[in-house]
């Protein structure tokens, strides 16, 4: 192990029933397990169950995610792409936090048809800009998700992914170190 792991969110954002997305997960949280440079928390927002209506009061669901995301240097986004956006479930969850995200590096994983979810990426970017968060411009993207991947879960020509998952915990892990440094230097105002 690392003598200075990066702890990185692996979030599944999809609680659509029959979901995709755990199995994308699954193959994803593979790759990360193969570094020694990071520890993983695997959150599935279709286990946590978060309320979708926002209030003033964290709900115990909220506040059993709220010091997970906290602990975390970056996150791993898992999302599918639904109607050219991404889930309202992943909206919600992302909304229900505010300073967990800031000045931490978010990554992407995306799903779905012939856009492989990068409609969904593209919208989130704007959405973690706002909540003062670095996206990475390198991602990893299934298109045609359902046929790439065989019953047991396990991807059919798993070698381009697995580089494109590389590059993306690379860059993951040089962001998380430097912006986990830089909030230790001069805590971040938002």
């Amino acid at each position: 192990m690392s003598s200075d792991p990066l702890h990185v969110a692996v979030i599944t954002g999809s609680t659509r029933e029959g979901r995709f997305g755990p199995t994308v997960s699954s193959w994803f949280l593979q790759q990360a397990a193969r570094r020694d440079d990071l520890t993983v928390d695997a959150i599935d927002l279709g286990e946590t169950r978060l309320p979708d209506a926002l209030s003033s009061e964290p709900t115990p669901e909220v506040a059993a995610v709220s010091p997970r995301l906290a602990a975390a240097d970056a996150f791993v986004v898992v999302t599918p792409e639904y109607n050219h956006s991404f889930p309202a479930s992943l909206k919600s969850a992302i909304d229900w936090h505010y300073t967990e995200w800031l000045a931490k590096p978010v990554g992407f994983v995306s799903y779905g048809g012939i856009a492989g979810g990068l409609r969904a990426v593209e919208q989130l970017r704007q959405v973690f800009a706002e909540l003062h968060a670095v996206t990475l411009r390198d991602t990893v993207s299934f298109h045609a998700a359902g046929e790439l991947f065989d019953e047991a879960g396990g991807l059919r020509q798993p070698d381009a992914p697995a580089v494109a998952a590389k590059v993306l915990l690379d860059r993951l892990v040089w962001w998380g170190r430097a912006l986990r440094h830089a909030r230790t230097v001069q805590p971040y105002a938002a």
